[in-house]
């Protein structure tokens, strides 16, 4: 398995964008968001503005895409983490073989700062988080206007 971090710097594609947007729509299951959503996410991450900005991890088997994460950045600190992690998946395929520890592990030493994430309860992959080390300070509440 090959690894790759992409930042605002790598310029990266609409393509290549739109590559890493099907993989994550495609393999985050019940847990992912719409395409237009995921790309949204991309862009922010991807960005070369000032006030944007995050990173892409890519793990790739003979050049297909086998797991992904995407991190953006909060522009705050303290009351606020640094970072929030939005998007982690793994190709059915590779699942319980390490990929998601090892892009996990990767973003981690990426982030510059605290790292926030969103989980649900019933989501398998909240056990590899609590062994990374996250916790969870709050219950999360959300208002839909």
């Amino acid at each position: 398995m090959e690894y790759q971090t992409l930042t605002s710097i790598d310029s990266a594609t609409t393509l290549q964008k739109n590559e890493i947007a099907d993989f994550l729509y495609t393999h985050l299951d019940e847990f992912g968001d719409a395409k237009d959503d995921i790309m949204k996410c991309l862009d922010y991450a991807l960005s070369s503005f000032g006030h944007q900005g995050g990173f892409v991890v890519l793990a790739r088997e003979k050049g297909s895409i086998k797991g992904a994460v995407v991190v953006n950045q909060t522009g705050m600190s303290g009351y606020i983490p640094e970072n929030i992690l939005v998007y982690i998946a793994v190709h059915s395929d590779q699942r319980g073989k390490g990929v998601g520890k090892e892009l996990m592990k990767k973003a981690i030493n990426t982030a510059k700062g605290d790292i926030a994430l969103h989980v649900e309860p019933e989501n398998p992959a909240k056990f590899l988080y609590e062994k990374l080390g996250f916790t969870n300070k709050y219950l999360e509440m959300r208002l839909k206007n």
